[in-house]
């Protein structure tokens, strides 16, 4: 029984020996690893930016757009706001519809219209338009005054495509000389159907008006006047008109005679004032001013 108990002790001893062993090796091992974590972190740079992956950063947001979503009772005024923001992008989007369909309609007027040069400067636009009428529909006709020439040119534009058509009058005789028939690369812009002619009475000033743009602004009324009267002949009336947007002016010169109108066309290209003027046949009349009366 004396021996049962000693061996029973031995064991005991034995067991908490081993214990004190493990704790000692734990103990050793943790001091090892803090030991090794210390040495790394002197090795870090303090002044490193910390790395996040892009998911975390995602994450994140996500989680601070909830957290900071807040259930907010609309006001009136934050209706109208709103309402506001929806209606500035429907004119946005108009807008760029607009601009589409300018530029779709600006296209097609392209292909509807001819580029003519070397135009004998007897010719009138109803004589030049009479001779495109054979190829179809002629909507409108410009004739312009070259600079650099003594001919002139003008645009011709179709009802519809037959443009291809008139390209077959290239070399027509027209006048004294024979005239060139090209595609044109610009549209012709349209007139405001209000400041068409009215009536028979109207036309006829047509005929003895002129249109010129690239006018100084440091020209006057008078200055004008004087310049196409020592070259053309009588004027009648005289509209000089601009605005703080454009750098130029544009004015309708009215003469006495349809002769002086035609010999105005050769006065583009000359210098007035600082610029080198541009001068085409009216469509519009130079209509009287028409007096408001007074409020008394």
């Amino acid at each position: 029984m004396a021996a049962v108990v000693d061996n029973l002790g031995e064991a005991v001893e034995a067991a908490k020996n081993n214990d004190l062993e493990v704790e000692t090796t734990k103990s050793e091992s943790k001091e090892f690893n803090v030991q090794n974590l210390v040495d790394m972190f002197t090795k870090l740079n303090p002044l490193a930016k910390e790395f996040f992956p892009s998911s975390f950063h995602h994450n994140q947001t996500k989680k601070s757009d909830n957290f900071n979503q807040v259930p907010v009772k609309q006001s009136a005024g934050n209706v109208n706001f709103s309402n506001k923001r929806g209606r500035n992008n429907v004119n946005q989007g108009r807008r760029r519809l607009n601009g589409r369909a300018f530029r779709a309609q600006r296209d097609d007027s392209i292909r509807r219209t001819v580029y003519v040069s070397d135009i004998d400067q007897t010719i009138t636009e109803e004589q030049l338009a009479g001779l495109f009428s054979n190829c179809g529909q002629v909507v409108d006709c410009r004739v312009c005054g070259d600079p650099h020439s003594v001919l002139r040119f003008a645009f011709v534009e179709f009802a519809d495509e037959r443009a291809r058509a008139a390209l077959s009058l290239d070399g027509t005789m027209l006048g004294f000389y024979p005239v060139r028939v090209l595609p044109s690369k610009t549209a012709i812009l349209p007139v405001n159907p209000t400041f068409l002619p009215r009536s028979e009475n109207e036309r006829e000033m047509c005929t003895r008006t002129v249109y010129c743009t690239n006018i100084d602004k440091k020209v006057s009324q008078t200055e004008m006047k004087s310049f196409f009267e020592s070259t053309c002949g009588e004027v009648t009336r005289l509209r000089l008109l601009g605005d703080q947007v454009h750098s130029t002016r544009i004015a309708f010169v009215e003469f006495a005679m349809a002769e002086s109108a035609i010999m105005a066309l050769n006065c583009s290209g000359m210098v007035l004032g600082t610029q080198a003027i541009r001068v085409s046949p009216s469509k519009t009349p130079v209509r009287p001013r028409v007096t408001r009366p007074t409020l008394r």
